[in-house]
């Protein structure tokens, strides 16, 4: 099990949230002009491996799961508003399933991000959660692609080991 062993100030907390925020913000942009612009970079960031690696990561480091839940939605919210903001915006073409899905995995972000901090920790139940992290991010790509392409397996792996690497 991991427990908590250090808190930030209020102050770098917060911070933490803008940060990750505007990180959110502008990878919406981003990735949305990607989309127009580009076939191999749109394509990869439109894989779902993509952005639970990030999450990943984002809740692991993360000082408390109360604060990876945080963090990750204010990234995701971010991402999820300007992508179809600048969709709008720039009058791209995009479906009202892919609003909902992408939705969904907002909404449950910080669910999902408050358990994956435990992942780090030790003993059964993180081993339990990293492999559940990682067999789903496969499962995901079979599911959404049909196929675990060579970005999903090289994403999945570095979750894994992202998730091994003990405080």
């Amino acid at each position: 099990m991991r427990v908590v062993t250090k808190r930030i100030p209020k102050g770098k907390a917060i911070s933490h949230i803008i940060l990750l925020a505007a990180s959110g913000i502008a990878s919406g942009v981003i990735i949305k002009l990607l989309d127009i612009y580009t076939s191999n970079l749109g394509n990869l960031f439109s894989q779902m491996s993509v952005w639970i690696f990030l999450c990943v990561l984002i809740s692991a480091y993360s000082s408390t799961p109360r604060r990876a839940a945080v963090n990750v939605f204010v990234f995701c919210a971010g991402m999820l508003l300007t992508y179809y903001l600048t969709a709008e915006l720039t009058q791209s073409p995009y479906s009202f399933a892919f609003i909902v899905g992408w939705a969904v995995f907002s909404l449950f972000s910080p669910l999902m991000a408050y358990l994956t901090w435990f992942a780090r920790g030790h003993g059964v139940f993180a081993w339990i959660l990293t492999v559940g992290i990682v067999v789903v991010m496969l499962i995901i790509a079979v599911v959404l692609f049909d196929k675990i392409r060579i970005a999903d397996a090289a994403l999945a792996a570095l979750t894994l080991i992202s998730l091994l690497k003990k405080e």
